[in-house]
């Protein structure tokens, strides 16, 4: 009866011990192996807006995290003096064409008058005439540019997108090209996976991929779009035209480079948020059509 006992211990104990061997096999599959990575992050495109001419802001029409549509009027600057230099240059077009039509009057008449008008007389009547027009060609020149940068003072977004990191206000000075807010880019979401590069050979591009955010067990459906081309060499320093300059330390712990993989996002659940900054785990499912690539031990 003891004898029995003492091997259904053993037994006992061979397969608890089994088990946990399973399970750390299991693990390192998981983690090692197989094509996973908790190092993700949802990212997206910033896509910075600028004035296009200066001035003072006189309106803003949107506020921080607001959703907006690709021509939504984002803010208004100084639309009353663009106004004005507008109606100045309308002003100068009309000025210019009286000043043509009365300078043609008077070389026609010249030209029917030749037997008691100098011949540089009416050389530079004519002249005068071809100076007219090409300053009509500069007015209206103007005069268009007044209307366009008239029409810019209304900043539109460029893209759909969320209004990011808003503190501006009426009153301040705005110079042309300087960013006065960002748009994320809803478009562009997408996930950066940061796989190991003993990984990379079970990961193609197209393999579908599942991505878990931190704290939502919701799966995001999506799909390998592109590997890195490549990543920085911290090991070497040097720029162009200098000697390399490599550490000459080694340790006898190598880490793997973690490579950036890119998904492109497939499906959304509807209750699922999906911000810029967020953690997130991806796993990659290759697909078996009889592509493998042998591995070697990461040793």
């Amino acid at each position: 009866m003891l004898h029995r006992q003492n091997l259904l211990r053993s037994i006992a104990t061979l397969l608890v011990i089994l088990v946990i061997l399973g399970g750390i096999y299991a693990l390192w599959l998981r983690y090692q192996v197989e094509p996973v990575t908790r190092d993700g992050k949802v990212r997206a495109d910033m896509v910075p807006v600028a004035a296009d001419v200066s001035g003072l802001v006189t309106e803003v029409r949107v506020s921080d995290n607001q959703p907006v549509r690709k021509g939504d009027v984002l803010l208004v600057i100084d639309r009353p003096r663009y106004q004005l230099a507008l109606e100045q240059a309308v002003a100068n077009v009309a000025s210019q064409q009286t000043a043509l039509a009365q300078a043609i009057r008077e070389d026609r008449r010249n030209h029917a008058m030749t037997e008691v008008i100098a011949a540089e007389a009416i050389e530079q009547g004519q002249a005068r005439v071809d100076q007219l027009r090409a300053g009509i060609g500069q007015a209206i020149a103007a005069r268009n540019l007044a209307r366009f940068n008239l029409d810019r003072t209304f900043v539109r977004a460029p893209v759909d997108g969320t209004v990011a990191n808003m503190s501006l206000q009426p009153g301040v000075y705005l110079t042309a090209g300087k960013p006065a807010l960002a748009l994320v880019y809803g478009r562009s979401m997408r996930v950066e996976g940061y796989f190991e590069e003993t990984k990379l050979p079970a990961i193609r591009v197209g393999d579908p991929a599942s991505i878990y955010l931190m704290g939502v067990a919701d799966e995001i459906e999506g799909h390998v779009q592109s590997i890195a081309g490549g990543v920085e060499d911290r090991e070497r320093a040097g720029a162009d035209g200098q000697l390399a300059n490599v550490n000459p330390s080694f340790t006898w712990v190598r880490l793997a480079q973690r490579i950036p993989v890119r998904v492109t996002i497939d499906r959304i659940p509807p209750q699922v948020r999906m911000i810029p900054g967020q953690t997130a785990t991806v796993i990659v499912h290759p697909r078996n059509d009889g592509r493998s690539v042998h591995r070697s031990l990461p040793w």
